[in-house]
């Protein structure tokens, strides 16, 4: 692939945007325009349900014209592009004014389409997979548990089954925006005598059944993106079970691959702000000059990592590693990210004065601790990370 594909195709994406009348956002520009680093929404369910519904309207509009998915082959609504290009072409639209898109659309996109089209029965994938890619579908994850955490084979979730259908007891949480999503895509323990990993099922759970309960989890950001959601005995028809009775690991570690790999863009372009805020405001201390030049260092080997685990998901090679890098990777940027802009800031941090681009910075520092466990805490990333790239024995 020559590097002037990829320019050409950026230049008629953007073309395309220009003949819709979008904007571009200009990152430099401080000022001027909406500022949000959140890495968790503040919002209202009516706020989290309006700004689901327009980034869902959006992703369907690039989709019918060809511009979703488009790493995807045809019979999916995409052109069969490399996988550079679908990264390309995300890393392009953070410089227009579009609809933001919250952790649901990764999840929906991402996640849940790539193991439905993997694991899915033939009327599974005819069934789900469009739906989820042009987000006609929306889908939430339901793994982790109350008493399980990071440790998806201690699951406790209970599926009994029942002639042509499941019976699904248990609690889920941490299950970001469960309570704007359609599905989910829960992990069950199927055959509580067997050994962890290989008694666990998977389930695509509609969540307007009976005896499904969702329930926010106020976070210190105020918002509550987060929810812990209940299953009481709920009926799932078996052809919503996703791959063999028994074969859930195997099904979540798609997910979890998918999930890790796509993590290691969290907080895309939240470095060039910070760095046009520093520029603008001018600085006065070689130390936090230093501190703001390592942490574009940290950025810049982000975004090379995740260009390496694209490459070598395009020549087929497993991400499941690499993902648990650039997943660690973006988490320690975030942290750096926080404390460079709170010896910046300073008490700005904390009383709001209505000067452009600094109280919001708040959501940023309270929100990035969350991706420590999110998809799997830190620690569960360097044991994968010792044990399958450094080839480090098991403790």
């Amino acid at each position: 692939m020559r590097i002037d594909s990829v320019q050409s195709f950026l230049a008629e994406f953007e073309g395309w945007l220009e003949g819709l009348g979008i904007p571009r956002r200009r990152p430099d520009q401080v000022g001027v325009g909406d500022f949000s680093v959140a890495v968790f929404d503040d919002q209202t369910p009516e706020e989290e349900r309006a700004a689901v519904d327009r980034g869902r309207a959006w992703e369907g509009t690039k989709y019918d014209a060809g511009w979703g998915a488009v790493d995807w082959p045809s019979r999916f609504g995409g052109r069969g592009l490399p996988s550079a290009f679908a990264a390309a072409l995300r890393t392009a639209e953070q410089d227009w004014e579009l609809p933001r898109r919250n952790e649901l659309f990764a999840v929906t996109q991402h996640m849940i389409a790539p193991t439905v089209r993997d694991w899915g029965t033939d009327e599974q994938v005819e069934r789900f997979v469009r739906g989820l890619l042009r987000t006609d579908i929306m889908a939430c994850q339901l793994f982790s548990e109350p008493e399980a955490g990071s440790d998806l084979a201690a699951v406790r979730t209970r599926a009994v089954r029942d002639g042509r259908h499941w019976v699904l007891s248990g609690q889920k949480v941490w299950s970001s925006m469960a309570a704007c999503a359609q599905y989910g895509e829960a992990i069950c323990r199927s055959d509580p005598d067997a050994p962890r990993h290989t008694g666990l099922t998977a389930f695509l759970v509609p969540l307007d059944l009976p005896g499904v309960t969702i329930r926010p989890i106020r976070q210190m950001t105020g918002g509550a993106s987060f929810n812990e959601v209940f299953l009481d005995e709920v009926r799932v028809p078996d052809t919503l079970r996703l791959g063999p009775e028994g074969g859930g690991w195997q099904v979540a570690l798609t997910t979890l691959s998918a999930e890790r790999s796509d993590s290691g863009s969290l907080g895309a372009g939240t470095v060039d702000k910070l760095l046009a805020l520093a520029r603008h405001r001018g600085l006065s201390s070689s130390a936090l000059v230093d501190e703001i030049v390592q942490l574009w260092i940290h950025d810049r080997v982000l975004a090379l990592n995740n260009q390496r685990t694209v490459a070598e998901t395009q020549a087929g090679q497993a991400a499941g590693a690499q993902g648990s890098l650039g997943k660690l990777a973006a988490t320690m940027n975030m942290r750096r990210t926080s404390d460079v802009i709170t010896a910046l800031l300073g008490d700005e941090l904390i009383a709001d004065t209505g000067e452009w681009g600094t109280f919001a910075w708040t959501e940023q520092v309270l929100g990035a601790p969350g991706y420590r466990i999110a998809g799997g805490s830190d620690e569960i990333q360097r044991t994968i990370i010792a044990e399958r790239v450094l080839g480090m024995p098991r403790g």
